[in-house]
């Protein structure tokens, strides 16, 4: 196994941190793994936003959901689509189409986890925030984002207090198709279940009794973030 594979297979969400800071070279590294990521046509519509005032980080935290770590971490950054930078360069760019918020949701999620897997290999620990979306006007006002800037989540980053259990991943079975789509195996999902039960009563904080079966069906049982396409369009996004 390559360092770089067992750094993939030992990723947890870290959402307890020391109050260690970073280096600015770590940092710089960091940022420098994230814009190293493949995009779309060479389009590169992503920015970062490293958010490093107190206030903004506490105001963040409870746009977030009341997401304490966010505050806490040594460093917090939002992704965010950007196509305004294009729009600076090309007044004219033909902009506000779903292919484009498509391409800037892939683009910068690939930055997000090169970030945090760089991070991850220099001994830290880190957890993606899409909780910044349950309040993305506010989130947009707080971070002055301009029409055709869409924040679509955070990333605290820092020094692990603790080292939580890994949450078990659906197996490959499931995931993994042979060249068309196949029905699902309900036995490996019943086996999945049993193991996210065991899993759960074992891990030594937030412990319950909840199989992932039971999990999707409550979160798809409504509908999550109404709001969401209204502020896509607001912001210049999937309007056509």
């Amino acid at each position: 196994m390559t360092p770089t594979i067992a750094t993939i297979m030992n990723h947890r969400s870290v959402r307890h941190f020391t109050e260690q800071a970073i280096t600015a070279a770590n940092l710089e590294q960091i940022l420098n793994c994230a814009l190293a990521a493949s995009t779309s046509s060479f389009i590169q519509c992503s920015s970062i936003i490293r958010v490093s005032s107190s206030d903004s980080r506490e105001k963040l935290a409870q746009f977030a959901g009341g997401q304490p770590y966010v505050a806490s971490a040594a460093e917090f950054l939002v992704f965010c689509a950007d196509f305004n930078r294009h729009r600076q360069i090309h007044p004219d760019a033909q902009l506000g189409f779903t292919e484009q918020t498509l391409i800037g949701a892939v683009d910068t999620a690939l930055m997000g986890q090169n970030a945090l897997l760089a991070a991850e290999s220099l001994g830290l620990g880190g957890v993606f925030i899409g909780g910044i979306r349950n309040n993305p006007q506010q989130v947009s006002e707080l971070l002055d984002l301009p029409q055709h800037v869409l924040p679509l989540f955070g990333l605290c980053i820092g020094y692990p207090a603790r080292e939580p259990e890994q949450k078990p991943r659906l197996p490959l079975n499931i995931v993994l198709h042979q060249d068309k789509y196949q029905a699902l195996d309900f036995e490996e999902v019943a086996a999945y279940d049993q193991h996210i039960l065991e899993y759960y009563a074992a891990r030594s904080s937030n412990s319950k009794q909840v199989t992932w079966s039971q999990q999707i069906t409550a979160t798809l049982s409504k509908e999550s973030r109404p709001f969401m396409k209204e502020f896509l369009q607001r912001q210049g996004f999937s309007e056509k």
